[in-house]
């Protein structure tokens, strides 16, 4: 049974391990070997962790099979405190676990944090050849924008905006 936990900074060499496994794979046939070892460095260094949790205030959350984290996660508000869309950062699913429902789990956990305090809406981005975009497209995320930004390097993430409205519970 999949479980969910809310991990802080002592999580990082954890979540770094798991990408180091989901994100190539995910992203290798999409971006160049060289792009994908400068994303890894630039958003999975430990340092680069910690400062989005400690400073960035994103909230990390893990999906355990028993003891065995399976997946990962990251969402936070956007910039504008009185902004009721938050962004989900990332989510990926080991390799082997995918198609098992562990991504929807995380989603409806996330939402199921996020609309008591006041969500109306779960954007992300993701890379415009990835095939996540049908998982996404599932969840009920629709595709609102494109964005090219630049990384550094000499490097872009050529990305889609995809935004999920999300629904107060009701306890009826």
């Amino acid at each position: 049974m999949i479980q969910v936990i809310t991990v802080d900074a002592t999580a990082v060499n954890q979540i770094q391990a798991m990408a180091e496994t989901s994100w190539p794979a995910t992203y290798r046939g999409i971006i160049s070997e060289a792009q994908i070892a400068y994303m890894m460095n630039l958003f999975y260094h430990p340092d680069a962790l910690r400062r989005q949790i400690v400073e960035l205030g994103h909230r990390f959350i893990m999906a355990c099979d028993g003891e065995i984290p399976v997946g990962f996660a990251a969402y936070s508000p956007r910039t504008t405190p009185d902004d009721t869309t938050w962004r989900l950062h990332k989510i990926y699913i080991q390799p082997g676990q995918q198609g098992k429902g562990i991504g929807r789990h995380l989603v409806d956990y996330i939402a199921g944090q996020i609309i008591p305090l006041g969500a109306t809406a779960l954007e992300l981005n993701v890379n415009r050849y990835n095939k996540a975009i049908s998982f996404y497209e599932k969840l009920a995320f629709a595709i609102t924008g494109e964005e090219d930004i630049d990384i550094g390097g000499g490097y872009f993430m050529n990305d889609y905006v995809m935004t999920k409205p999300l629904r107060p519970v009701s306890l009826n």
